[in-house]
């Protein structure tokens, strides 16, 4: 059996300024953008070179989901972007001006920062060293 995790829902308070925030801040590549109805979109957005997962821009419909915006995770990092070359992708989000909350680490699994999304949700930019390369997907199967 094969299973994987194909989309992270990631609550947002529009489908047009997270579009704009993850394309033209993180060079995302828009995957999918399609009308369900007058208030829904299924918006689907992913990481250069990515191949398993996408994610999934839903709009807060209520407040209670409008409360979630930014702090799906309670504070902690929510979502993980690995790299193949930290220092470029690092300098470019600062120039870029993405906010970084946390400055460039070195640690045992390899070179990490924490920067904020356009909502203050929290994530890693990541380039795992050679000893923890194992984390990035083999044989991935193609984003539809």
């Amino acid at each position: 059996m094969k299973q994987r995790i194909a989309h992270i829902a990631l609550v947002v308070r529009d489908y047009d300024e997270a579009i704009e925030f993850y394309t033209k801040k993180l060079d995302f590549r828009l995957v999918e953008d399609t009308r369900i109805d007058e208030n829904k979109r299924w918006v689907l957005a992913a990481p250069p070179g990515a191949q398993e997962c996408a994610l999934l821009f839903a709009k807060a419909a209520n407040e209670n989901q409008l409360e979630s915006v930014g702090n799906q995770a309670g504070g902690r990092v929510f979502l993980f972007l690995f790299t193949d070359d930290f220092w470029r992708d690092y300098e470019k989000l600062r120039a870029r001006e993405v906010r970084f909350v946390r400055p460039p680490k070195e640690e045992e699994y390899g070179t990490v920062a924490v920067f904020e999304d356009l909502y203050g949700n929290l994530w890693d930019l990541l380039q795992p060293n050679e000893k923890n390369k194992g984390f990035f997907v083999s044989n991935p199967s193609p984003i539809r």
